[in-house]
């Protein structure tokens, strides 16, 4: 995950403010470049809900991890918006592929061996790479790379360092079932009340958090935070996050996993108002601690309560979930970057985001019960 997602999705967060210097790039061609990289996570996560991979789950994993090393190369080869929003694309739907299919062997045997540990273990890893992303961006203008623009070194550092961890996972990833069912096709999947809910706000939440998730170092720089100030609010997004899962699961006995599901959307919420409101260096640093200590645990709980939802097609629950989650992240870097260029700042589309996650809290609120009683308990 710290490769799939830490770098092959997030690090485009901290680079892009110098892209933004080295290229030119206006925030409608930033947010273009980043709508493209969603775009390619809804196409993975789409062909990841059939059952073509069955069977070949550790191999396609393995694979996509690979091809978001060249990616991440790639991305410091040009300076076309066209061909960067193709690479981008192209990440999107390796990570996808990472995301399902990895996910699914290791919840699987998470599942198996009845650990709470293996969920938190794992989507920290989110975070982890995040934080590490933001270190290597700040390391990478004292190394001093001769020839190179420092976007260039960014993307190139975060290559290798995804090389390194491609290794590591083809050295300890297990093979063998990912679930229970041995070698069993997974049945259709069934639409109750309770999973049409949460794939619904799932998909909304991708909308609220990536406008943040995609634009906080450059809203850093906008309002002259300084590189150390994007530095510490990126590195505190990824260590809050990868703190996160493991630690709001001790508010689970006292709340259910729907009702802590809610209680993050909520306090997303409130952290992108205070992302906008709060002076500097306190905004950006807040939004990053808010937004870490919040998206990963909601999409880790999102994907468990999809997964408990739906016990005989829980592949294809976290495929057509994450199908919802990409569709809400199409569409925010393309609003945010286009009311950005209009008002001059990201402040409106942030509360946009703020208002929709609120949303989102009060309609698993309001159907807390219905979702608490079609979960195993």
């Amino acid at each position: 995950m710290a490769v799939a997602m830490g770098f092959g999705r997030f690090s485009y967060t901290p680079i892009l403010p110098a892209m933004m210097t080295d290229l030119g790039l206006s925030p409608a061609d930033a947010g273009l470049i980043a709508s493209a990289n969603f775009v390619g996570y809804l196409a993975g996560a789409v062909l990841g809900a059939y059952g073509w991979a069955h069977g070949q789950e550790r191999r396609i994993g393995l694979a996509s991890l690979a091809a978001t090393t060249l990616l991440l190369a790639a991305m410091g080869l040009t300076s076309s918006v066209l061909v960067l929003s193709l690479i981008r694309f192209l990440a999107g739907l390796a990570s996808a592929f990472s995301m399902i299919f990895i996910s699914g062997i290791v919840l699987g045997h998470g599942l198996l061996a009845r650990s709470e540990h293996v969920p938190a273990m794992h989507f920290g890893g989110v975070g982890l790479g995040i934080a590490f992303s933001s270190l290597c961006v700040w390391l990478a203008p004292l190394a001093g790379a001769a020839g190179l623009s420092a976007s260039q070194a960014d993307w190139f550092t975060g290559a290798l360092v995804a090389l390194v961890g491609t290794v590591v996972v083809a050295l300890m990833l297990p093979a063998g079932p990912v679930s229970g069912n041995g070698a069993a096709r997974e049945k259709p999947l069934t639409w109750t009340r309770p999973l049409t809910v949460v794939t619904l706000t799932y998909g909304l939440f991708g909308f609220g958090y990536v406008i943040t998730a995609t634009f906080l170092v450059a809203m850093a720089r906008d309002a002259s935070g300084g590189h150390s100030i994007e530095f510490l609010a990126w590195l505190l997004t990824g260590l809050s996050a990868a703190l996160s899962v493991y630690l709001w699961r001790f508010a689970v006995p006292r709340f259910g996993l729907a009702g802590v599901y809610a209680i993050g959307l909520l306090a997303e919420a409130v952290g992108l108002v205070l992302t906008v409101s709060l002076p500097l260096p306190y905004a950006p640093l807040a939004g990053g601690l808010m937004l870490g200590a919040t998206f990963m645990m909601i999409t880790a709980y999102g994907l468990q309560i999809g997964r408990h939802l739906a016990p005989e097609s829980p592949r294809k629950a976290l495929a057509l979930m994450t199908a919802a989650f990409g569709i809400g992240q199409i569409i925010g870097p393309v609003v945010a970057g286009w009311l950005a260029q209009r008002t001059g700042s990201f402040a409106a589309p942030t509360l946009i985001a703020a208002a929709v996650l609120f949303v989102c809290g009060g309609v698993i609120v309001a159907e807390l019960r219905r979702i608490a009683a079609a979960l195993p308990r």
